[in-house]
């Protein structure tokens, strides 16, 4: 599954303009992407997607790269442990780590953001709940791209999308899910916090889903829940396009057209002393 996940995401443009590096973050692998011309103070914290269990900092190169060249801002992409060897909440704590080793090393949480794909989504949101948990400055924004933010599987489009998403289907995501799982409980706020997050206190939020896709109420939700806590949330729909449609760099208008809305929200949020 792996393999034939890295095979289908290196169809995906990469744009040009950035420069990558290996480093590490709080012990894990990583991913540097720096802008090839100037550089603008912020750092995007990227989380890849993959179904908790699949991807890379690799795969997901086309978007971090894409809301680098956007920013001007530097990303650091982060291989956080995958299930099943590592089920929840391993590939969260890693997130977490990652962002306390650059708090740790001097950076400013204000000038920080987290931003992730799919699963990834899912963790920039679930990130930032631990981050409050931890009792850690929260970062200055977050970005998900189709965030999977729900583990009980109860939003309306599981069924009404079903047989118009075009890559997902519930089994394939229960056999997934399982692996992350592991046994455990799914009602719980770091596993499906559009169901039973307190949003209290949260940074800016952005959200981007496509009607087309069995996640769409996953974002519905977790906005609903961002606006009753009085926080600052856009809720970016876009009609008929799949999950996490943003890869579809130079392909899609409606892809270029949301990374440059991701690019904006990024840019008027991060506050840059």
């Amino acid at each position: 599954m792996r393999e034939n996940f890295a095979k289908l995401m290196a169809r995906f443009p990469v744009p040009s303009g950035v420069r990558t590096s290996e480093t590490t973050l709080a012990g894990r692998s990583a991913v540097r992407v720096d802008p090839e011309g100037e550089i603008r103070p912020g750092t995007i914290l990227y989380f890849h997607g993959g179904s908790f269990a699949l991807g890379s900092p690799q795969t997901a190169m086309g978007l971090t790269a894409s809301l680098v060249v956007r920013t001007g801002m530097t990303s650091m992409s982060l291989d956080y442990r995958l299930a099943p060897e590592h089920p929840f909440p391993a590939g969260l704590d890693d997130c977490l780590a990652a962002y306390k080793e650059l708090l740790d090393h001097g950076a400013d949480p204000a000038t920080i953001a987290f931003a992730g794909d799919s699963a990834g989504g899912g963790l920039s949101v679930t990130t930032t709940l631990a981050t409050r948990k931890a009792g850690l400055p929260l970062p200055g924004a977050v970005v998900a791209f189709s965030p999977g933010l729900d583990h009980t599987r109860s939003g309306r489009t599981m069924e009404s999308k079903k047989g118009v998403d075009p890559f997902f289907t519930r089994e394939g995501m229960a056999y997934t899910g399982g692996m992350y799982l592991d046994g455990q409980d799914p009602n719980q706020e770091l596993i499906a916090p559009a169901v039973l997050a307190d949003m209290t206190g949260f940074p800016p939020l952005l959200l981007q889903v496509g009607t087309n896709e069995l996640l769409l109420d996953d974002s519905v939700r977790l906005a609903e829940r961002a606006r009753d806590a009085d926080v600052d949330v856009i809720l970016d729909v876009t009609a008929r396009v799949p999950h996490v449609f943003q890869s579809f760099i130079g392909q899609l208008d409606e892809a270029d057209h949301a990374l440059d809305r991701a690019a904006l929200f990024l840019t008027q949020h991060l506050t840059v002393q």
